[in-house]
């Protein structure tokens, strides 16, 4: 019998799963970055529409991770999906590249081709995503599990690092300023060179997987679950009994007519509108799926009441964790928009574009993620380290600091004012402690308190609690109120903005014709029964959900902890 030794280091097979990875996420995030923008500026979608589709696209990518981790649990395995999810992404880069390319030339076409282009990356992200996070967990023998904390933040400083590099080098060359307007043809650029990181990183997965990437006694992970080396029992395997299957499938119908009745006020398809279509489908399915996966998952008859509980707890934690992402995900939406058209951002002489803002993130986790993981190994060591759902408390707390601090000084901006990208940064920061109080955490809490024959297939269910809470950044995304460069087009065209908004004047057909037609709002938002009228109410509505859950996360820590029997 092989008797594995202590590791002093983390094996190499990390690093393997760290360049894939950091890879992957330059091609992600640089299309992240030109996304929204494009959506605005080249196909004429609008600010609102384009954080609900961008809401609603993320969301996806959070929600086939699901069905990625059932295919490879059952029949590819993790090595075949991640190749498989990384051709598909390149494959929908290169489409995002061609309609960016043909825009100018038929619109429709172009926007045809975007849909099609983000519904390929959106199946290549759930076959990647949920595939390469479960192999780091299978790196370490049983008795370093307690390593899996500081080897999640080594892989996580990994996706920054490709974030960093994309949120630099994407926008400089696909959102370019030209005699003070904006170059709509540069967008492809940007498209491309994601897809070019993107097939790097399959290459380099394809190489060297079966070198390094391997458990403590050297076989090959993520093989074929059929032909796998390490024995697989049947108290490995999930079942699930076809009436279970079946009663899931009716709460799904059921809860998908809910939460569209709640979206869109109607049960029916009358209405196709692009955003509507987003909050009426996909949004729905996102919210129903998550519950009735949670339930399925509950129904295996074979789980023991600790590993109920433990299951419990990920549950419980992925719930709370929605607010955290609604907010911090407004950097690729409200976020990028209020930059683009509310704020200055003159750095020493040099005018930083719009798009390249959300840098700041990439840039603070590289430099905070190695001491953050030092923190958390020397508080370990010392007996005095948090509880995983508690750190996520304080990531959640920190989160409605950030929000507050941003709040109160937007509030005397008005409709001309512009925010010093000074307070963006500190945003940034706040969000990245919070993030690495959280996200990292997340991961290896999943690792440590899944069962074995529901390992990948519980990480697409962490994962959905992000779906969920993409879903919800896009809702509430859509309800920035007009920023200071719709005041001012809408006085070139003569009409004052703000009685408008504030209902003291009544527009003609024409003239209302004429804002819409360049994408202007004609009335404010509101959400939960609030109308939100400038930024600084828009900011509170993230201070008050994260705020609220951040501490009733922390109240329940101690009890979340006796769930988690004795796991960190």
């Amino acid at each position: 019998m092989n008797t594995v030794q202590p590791q002093s280091k983390h094996p190499k097979g990390l690093w393997v799963l760290f360049s894939t990875e950091m890879w992957e996420r330059f091609n992600f995030y640089g299309m992240r970055a030109i996304l929204t923008l494009f959506m605005v500026n080249s196909l004429m979608l609008g600010e609102s529409n384009a954080s609900i589709i961008y809401g609603g696209f993320l969301a996806l990518c959070y929600l086939t991770p699901l069905l990625g981790g059932f295919i490879a649990d059952k029949y590819l395995g993790n090595r075949y999906c991640i190749i498989l999810g990384g051709s598909l992404m390149a494959i929908g880069q290169f489409l995002l590249f061609y309609s960016a390319l043909t825009f100018d030339s038929s619109l429709e076409s172009s926007k045809m081709i975007f849909w099609l282009g983000l519904l390929v990356i959106v199946f290549g992200n759930g076959f990647f995503k949920p595939n390469i996070s479960s192999m780091v967990g299978s790196l370490y023998p049983a008795e370093e599990k307690t390593k899996l904390d500081s080897a999640f933040t080594i892989f996580y400083m990994g996706i920054n690092i490709g974030a960093l590099l994309s949120q630099y080098f994407v926008p400089l060359i696909a959102d370019v300023v030209v005699d003070e307007k904006r170059d709509v043809h540069a967008f492809k650029w940007g498209y491309l060179i994601a897809g070019i990181a993107m097939v790097l990183g399959t290459l380099i997965f394809m190489f060297f997987k079966n070198k390094y990437v391997v458990d403590p006694q050297g076989n090959p992970i993520g093989g074929l679950p059929k032909k796998s080396k390490l024995e697989i029992t049947d108290e490995d395997q999930a079942k699930f009994t076809t009436a279970s299957l079946t009663g899931i499938g009716v709460l799904f119908l059921v809860l998908f007519f809910t939460f569209r009745y709640f979206s869109v006020g109607e049960f029916g398809f009358s209405n196709f509108e692009i955003g509507t279509l987003v909050k009426g489908i996909i949004y729905p399915i996102i919210y129903s799926s998550g519950i009735s996966l949670a339930l399925l998952i509950l129904m295996d008859k074979k789980l023991t009441k600790i590993e109920t509980q433990r299951i419990l707890v990920i549950y419980i934690v992925s719930f709370f964790i929605i607010f955290f992402w609604a907010a911090f995900e407004q950097a690729g939406s409200s976020l990028t928009f209020i930059a683009d058209n509310q704020t200055d951002r003159n750095i020493f002489g040099w005018e930083m574009p719009p798009s390249m803002v959300q840098i700041f993130n990439g840039i603070f986790v590289v430099m905070l993620a190695v001491p953050f993981s030092m923190i958390w190994d020397k508080l370990r060591a010392n007996g005095k380290e948090p509880a995983s759902p508690l750190k996520q408390a304080f990531g959640l707390l920190i989160m409605a600091l950030a929000y507050f601090i941003i709040a109160h000084n937007v509030k005397d901006l008005g409709n001309s004012g512009l925010l010093a990208i000074k307070w963006l940064i500190l945003l940034y920061f706040l969000q990245t402690v919070g993030e690495l109080c959280l996200s990292p955490i997340g991961l290896s809490l999943v690792g440590k308190l899944s069962p074995k024959r529901f390992a990948s297939l519980l990480y697409g269910v962490f994962f959905i609690s992000n779906a969920a809470g993409y879903a919800l950044a896009g809702t509430l995304g859509a309800i920035l109120p007009a920023t200071g460069d719709k005041h001012k087009k809408a006085e070139e065209l003569g009409v004052n903005l703000q009685d408008v908004l504030d209902k003291k004047v009544t527009l003609t057909t024409q003239q209302a014709e004429l804002l819409s037609k360049n994408q202007i709002p004609l009335e404010n938002h509101s959400f939960a029964g609030f109308e939100i009228t400038n930024l600084y109410e828009f900011f509170m509505v993230f201070v008050i959900l994260c705020g609220i859950a951040g501490v009733i996360l922390a109240l329940i820590s101690p009890k979340l902890k006796k769930m988690m029997h004795g796991v960190g």
